[in-house]
């Protein structure tokens, strides 16, 4: 039954993110080659969504509503196949039911907030959607990592959500989650979805990175303090045997 709950907050919490996120760029007509008022408030939309929705359902399934964060964390230990799976499954029914919704309100030639190839360059495009999912995703590994940043993580997250998108809709409409780009390429279809596999596998590959890079260094934060302590501690001194009160030395 937690799981089920866990799921459900998963889907609504990835459908809400394609219907607004990809919905304002759709209703703004925002273009990646127009650097306009479309563009920055496509950015903050997607960010705004990610703050309302790790405050309330953050409680409930940890708000990943991505599957390139479900995997970093599958990929800490801090979660089960099972729950991945689950969590995937979920996340990717939210974004089809997105993009159904948008296919309704706006019909299939207003393209659906998809995303594209950069400059036909299909390397090109992969390695941005990795290095932008790559921030993203350690962004969201080190704010979440102590339980004293809970007040300010979603902030934090939705922030930086929105300066990948500042930077990336340039160059890919920004992906970073294989589910927001799946749900809207079904429906729009054509090149949309020809080329959708690059916004399912660069996000993956960049959680798995990011997971990976952050386990490393904070490996390395926590083993200094407690190498560093080792070494002040004296060496334990050997010390002889106290002899009992009323006995003799032997000569």
């Amino acid at each position: 039954m937690a799981l089920l709950k866990k799921c459900v907050a998963e889907f609504i919490g990835t459908f809400v993110l394609v219907l607004f996120g990809c919905g304002t760029a759709v209703a703004l007509g925002c273009a990646g080659n127009q650097i306009n008022a479309a563009y920055f408030m496509t950015a903050l939309a997607f960010g705004l969504v990610i703050v309302a929705m790790a405050y309330s359902i953050g409680n409930i399934s940890g708000c990943h509503i991505n599957p390139a964060v479900s995997i970093a964390v599958l990929c800490s230990g801090k979660m089960t196949i099972k729950e991945f799976l689950a969590y995937i499954c979920s996340q990717f029914i939210g974004g089809i039911a997105g993009g159904a919704m948008l296919l309704g309100l706006f019909g299939k030639d207003s393209g659906l907030g998809t995303n594209g190839v950069y400059d036909s360059n299909i390397w090109l495009t992969l390695l941005i959607e990795i290095i932008l999912t790559f921030v993203f995703v350690i962004a969201i590994m080190g704010v979440t990592s102590k339980t004293e940043n809970g007040s300010v993580a979603g902030i934090v997250i939705g922030l930086t959500l929105t300066l990948v998108h500042i930077f990336g809709i340039h160059f890919t409409g920004t992906s970073v989650n294989p589910a927001r780009s799946f749900g809207p390429a079904i429906f729009a279809g054509g090149e949309a979805f020809t080329n959708v596999w690059i916004f399912i596998v660069a996000p993956l590959v960049g959680g798995v990175l990011a997971a990976l890079v952050y386990k490393l260094l904070a490996g390395c934060e926590e083993a200094a303090p407690a190498a560093a302590e080792a070494e002040k501690k004296p060496a334990a001194s050997v010390s002889k045997p106290s002899q009992k009160p009323g006995s003799k030395k032997k000569r």
